[in-house]
């Protein structure tokens, strides 16, 4: 056990008596690494109350000067993102690979966050009418909340503080549970950064802290990453107390191969978009949909890959694909494999019971495959959110698309082709936020906006990009006569921007 894991209130580690606290497991080993304090109401008061006071002065502080804090701010991420690297696979358990690339899609978000003062210029129209002109300003909301899932502990908030920040708004991060320590670092980059305390406040914790922010009436907006049933709860609960809630839900994620694909290519893709992070992701690939004639090539070529693949504690070199996180999701996720058992799905590839090297009582649970899924079947209904791939036969290219969008998620989906023109048309026909070609996690880069269609997404605004900046602010129209000159005076010196 490494000690305790206290909430960052007001620029500091907070150093209340926690009432109640939670274990944080080591997800290789099954042992208790560190101990998180939970939020109570108190707790929840004192962060928001901290993210109030703050507000004032974070406002009205330039833009170019939250711009230098942001850029200092990067600076420090990409300075220590190897350290923040192995926080996060220590706690969560993907390999320490794919924890650097998780810190890198978040540095693109970072850099996004850089560009605010061209990204919240407003706009003016001179003469609107005789002596009078008319502008827009985009201005912060207050206190923002963030709770973000155990899956990217570093990268889903770095989706979003970054912009709230340096639109003008103070935040109160809640993480999992699971697996906190990340968003401590990230706190600490920040102060260290420059960044006025109580501007960013971590607070730690479960349904308690959840609920405290979705109520608390100082709390203007919310933004959130988990499962669909969470999402709608948070929408409900969030709007029904008067903020701003964008809510991004659960996904079941297809990837269609026709039969002009190259399988080759469609194969490493299947197997490395479905058990990266061990399926702990929401736009892992869950299900493949193999179109007639190439079912059975492609499910050998899968099997064949997954085969190969070595599960092993992240932190080695030779891992390709670590433990589930806790002990809970890996019966959770094992009991899917079982219930696709009993409902007939061929099981091709067996992850159950896999012998890891020197790492007993680890949350082990191997790449898994089925063939022959049908879509009555719950591996096929529900987010597993595991390493298992069900793959699912279709005739011909719109039964594939019939199956995409009658899915209730809508999040990721990709195709596998080599047609110019079934591309075409797959990207317009498919009922799904986010689309690929020939790519098989098409998770959008910085400037653009992450979010999935239907059950995937709870609100009208995507994450991050040009939609986050537009979540984190509101516009206010003025329209102004002003009959007289001023004069201020003779100034011969450089202009300065401060």
């Amino acid at each position: 056990m490494t000690g305790r894991i206290s909430h960052w209130i007001d620029g500091k580690p907070y150093a209340g008596v926690a009432e109640r606290a939670g274990d944080v497991f080591d997800p290789a080993t099954g042992q208790v690494r560190a101990r998180v304090d939970f939020a109570g109401p108190d707790e929840v008061d004192a962060a928001v109350t901290a993210a109030k006071n703050a507000f004032p002065a974070w406002r009205n502080t330039s833009l170019a000067a939250r711009t230098r804090m942001m850029f200092a701010f990067r600076e420090l991420l990409s300075a220590r993102k190897d350290e923040l690297a192995k926080i996060v696979t220590s706690e969560h358990g993907k390999v320490e690979s794919d924890a650097a690339g998780e810190i890198a899609r978040a540095i693109e978000n970072v850099e996004y966050a850089c560009g605010a003062a061209q990204l919240l210029k407003g706009g003016f129209s001179e003469q609107a009418s005789t002596g009078v002109d008319v502008y827009s300003i985009a201005q912060p909301l207050g206190v923002v909340g963030v709770i973000s899932p155990f899956n990217f502990p570093a990268m889903v908030p770095l989706w979003f503080v970054p912009n709230a920040i340096a639109c003008g708004n103070t935040v109160v991060l809640k993480p999992s549970e699971k697996d906190p320590s990340a968003a401590n670092f990230i706190a600490e980059l920040f102060a260290e950064a420059g960044l006025p305390a109580g501007v960013l406040n971590v607070l730690h914790g479960d349904k308690v802290a959840v609920d405290g922010l979705l109520e608390n009436p100082d709390v203007k907006a919310i933004s959130f990453v988990g499962s669909t049933p969470i999402a709608r709860y948070v929408y409900e609960t969030g709007t029904r107390h008067g903020k701003r809630v964008q809510a991004l839900g659960g996904a079941k994620n297809h990837m269609v191969v026709l039969p002009d694909a190259d399988l080759d290519l469609a194969a490493d893709a299947a197997v490395s978009a479905g058990f990266g992070s061990a399926g702990e992701r929401c736009m892992a690939v869950s299900v493949v949909v193999a179109v007639d004639p190439v079912g059975d090539e492609l499910v050998a070529k899968i099997a064949e890959r997954i085969r190969k693949l070595r599960v092993g504690d992240g932190r080695r070199p030779e891992s390709e694909m670590g433990p589930l996180v806790t002990a809970a999701h890996h019966a959770r996720v094992q009991s899917y494999v079982e219930a696709g058992v009993e409902s007939g799905a061929e099981l091709v590839v067996d992850g159950r019971g896999i012998e890891v090297d020197g790492e007993d009582g680890g949350y082990w649970l191997g790449p898994t495959l089925f063939d022959r899924v049908s879509p009555e079947m719950s591996i096929y209904r529900d987010e597993i959110f595991g390493p298992v791939l069900s793959v699912v036969r279709a005739e011909g290219y719109e039964p594939a698309v019939e199956l995409v969008n009658a899915n209730p998620y809508g999040n990721g989906t990709a195709l596998f082709t080599s047609d110019g023109g079934a591309a075409r048309r797959f990207q317009n026909e498919i009922e799904v936020g986010m689309v690929g070609v020939n790519v098989p996690i098409p998770v959008p880069v910085g400037y653009y906006s992450f979010g999935g269609w239907k059950d995937s997404l709870f609100g009208d605004s995507h994450a991050y990009g040009p939609e986050g900046f537009h979540f984190f602010t509101r516009t206010k129209v003025v329209t102004s006569r002003w009959p007289d000159p001023s004069h201020g005076g003779v100034n011969l010196g450089f202009p300065r921007n401060t």
